[in-house]
């Protein structure tokens, strides 16, 4: 008997780590099949502009269509699993994702992809943010999580190149209504797999911020527009400072509805703890280097090396691979000294690789002047990632993981379109200056059929054309360092590491007395539990939807 009672236990711990594996597996692939959306049509444009008739202008809109909703909704897709539960809120998103691919790849008319376009970034806001917080509810503090966030930031910061060489074969080998065809039995085997391996999180009532969404998503969608129309038109347009007006206003007035609202769509609190926000604001730094530079080493591989689109994608296949190992190195030493010291290097690294990136000139090679600064980046960006999810959502009740992981995830999305915006308008002044210097040789020097092409599409040809391009290209990396430096200024002046981060890090119970503990916790610590409010955090009042801890304790584990 007492042998029978032994045996089952090891089996049913490596039927829990099965299980776990399953889920993490499920909630790995939603999150990259999302993020990798961003960047797998970007090899597919030239084709999408010949079949359906876009204009050069309007092209850009086919990534911004995505970008834009997905960025500015995500606070409110965290919060809906927050209220609805998190798994129910997580199968809905990914169908809405897998409806609108499926719909943009059988547009007809340019109207109708944008349509698409911005339907896939509604359902990206609602699986996204949940996809983090379903692992602060799936996953226990300590180790474990520490593994899942690695994987998961992996696949978050990889994503964009995985996408890149994902588009380059599709287009190349098939179609470019491809990119949009596989999303769809992707997701319906996510959908399938979420109820059988992801236990549904507990429901908290309240109700829905309408008004704070709406003014924080037209806000960030305005201030993204302005800076967008402002690397097209100049900063004195008319309509790129009414942009920029109308988002400074919606804004305040969305922080002012925060202020004052019950339950708010972004609790204004969590702020007040400096390792949030200023995790919050180190994402929104990096993720416009990171964008940047996928973007204008796309556009040189392809225009100045004359890479295919499959060639291409290969290209950048190096970082996700260093990201990738890099965010599993951390993941595994940060219980030993805490997150500070990964946020510092790995800004530092980020900022070493793109300043390398600045010497690139027409002369340069793959193998000589770019695999290099890519790979130094893409290791800083691997460990920025997993330190920054863990700051970001550490100490979090669980009733507002989804809005702290909507916060962390609406940083980088805006913050990449924001700083992107930033970089393609240092692009444009430098290729302009640029192109006013070779404009006299390219006079003297070119063909009566390369006359001709410059006047029809307004742009030298190469090999002028290359050094406008390689130009614009050096100055914007240059602006995408600063970002980076940015980035770790704040880790190191903004950042703490207290001895309750890392007990939790640790899987252990916060010390008593330790900075940071909550209200009616030191006398009950519990190994792996997360629900108690940030450490920053005011005790709650009597109209602060937050639970009391006395009174409404959540229940331990989740």
């Amino acid at each position: 008997m007492t042998g029978s009672r032994a045996t089952p236990t090891p089996t049913a711990t490596a039927h829990d780590r099965h299980r776990s594996g399953l889920a993490l597996l499920v909630i790995a692939s939603c999150q990259l099949m999302v993020v990798l959306d961003v960047t797998i049509v970007n090899i597919a444009l030239p084709d999408m502009q010949k079949d359906l008739g876009f204009s050069t202008e309007s092209l850009s809109w086919v990534v911004n269509a995505y970008t834009l909703t997905f960025g500015g909704l995500l606070l409110l897709g965290g919060r809906l699993g927050d209220i609805l539960g998190r798994r129910r809120v997580f199968i809905f998103g990914v169908l809405l994702f897998v409806f609108a691919s499926l719909l943009g790849g059988l547009s007809q008319e340019s109207w109708q992809l944008l349509a698409a376009r911005s339907l896939q970034g509604v359902g990206g806001a609602i699986a996204s943010p949940t996809a983090l917080s379903l692992i602060t509810t799936t996953f226990r503090e300590g180790p474990e999580r520490n593994r899942a966030f690695g994987v998961f930031a992996g696949v978050s910061a990889g994503g964009s190149a995985i996408g890149l060489l994902a588009g380059g074969m599709l287009v190349e080998w098939l179609d470019w209504r491809w990119v949009l065809f596989v999303n769809v039995p992707i997701g319906l085997l996510i959908a399938f797999a979420t109820p059988r391996f992801i236990p549904e999180s507990e429901r908290h009532p309240g109700h829905f911020d309408i008004t704070g969404a709406l003014t924080s998503t037209v806000g960030m969608v305005l201030l993204v527009y302005g800076f967008i129309r402002a690397s097209e038109d100049g900063w004195t347009d008319g309509l790129t400072l009414a942009s920029f007006a109308a988002a400074v206003v919606l804004l305040a007035v969305f922080i002012m509805v925060e202020r004052g609202s019950k339950q708010p769509i972004t609790p204004l609190w969590m702020f007040r703890d400096r390792n949030r926000a200023g995790s919050y604001a180190m994402m929104l730094s990096l993720a416009a280097a990171l964008f940047g530079m996928f973007f204008f080493l796309t556009l040189f591989v392809q225009d100045v090396l004359d890479f295919s689109p499959l060639r291409a994608g290969l290209a950048f296949l190096p970082v996700s691979a260093v990201i990738a190992v890099s965010a599993g190195l951390t993941s595994q030493l940060l219980p030993r000294w805490g997150p500070k010291p990964f946020m510092v290097v790995g800004a530092l690294l980020a900022a070493v690789g793109l300043g390398w990136l600045t010497l690139t000139d027409v002369h340069s090679s793959y193998l000589g002047s770019i695999l290099g600064p890519m790979l130094v980046f893409g290791f800083g960006m691997g460990m920025q990632f997993v330190s920054l999810t863990l700051m970001a959502v550490s100490g979090v009740a669980p009733k507002e993981a989804g809005a702290a992981s909507g916060i962390l995830n609406a940083t980088q999305q805006v913050g990449g379109s924001l700083g992107l915006s930033i970089l393609v308008t240092t692009f444009g002044t430098a290729s302009r200056n640029e192109a006013k210097v070779q404009e006299p040789s390219f006079r003297e020097e070119a063909t009566r059929a390369q006359l001709e092409e410059a006047g029809r599409t307004g742009q030298l040809p190469p090999p002028w054309g290359d050094e406008v391009l390689t130009s614009g290209v050096s100055s914007a990396f240059v602006v995408a360092a600063c970002f980076a430096v940015l980035a770790a200024l704040v880790a190191l002046f903004v950042i703490q590491v207290r001895p309750d981060d890392l007990a939790r890090l640790q899987g252990g119970a916060t010390p008593l007395g330790a900075e940071g503990a909550g209200a009616g916790e030191a006398d009950e610590p519990t190994p792996g539990a997360d629900a108690r409010p940030a450490p920053d955090a005011p005790p709650p009042g009597p109209d602060d939807p937050r639970p009391d801890p006395d009174t409404d304790r959540p229940a331990k584990g989740l």
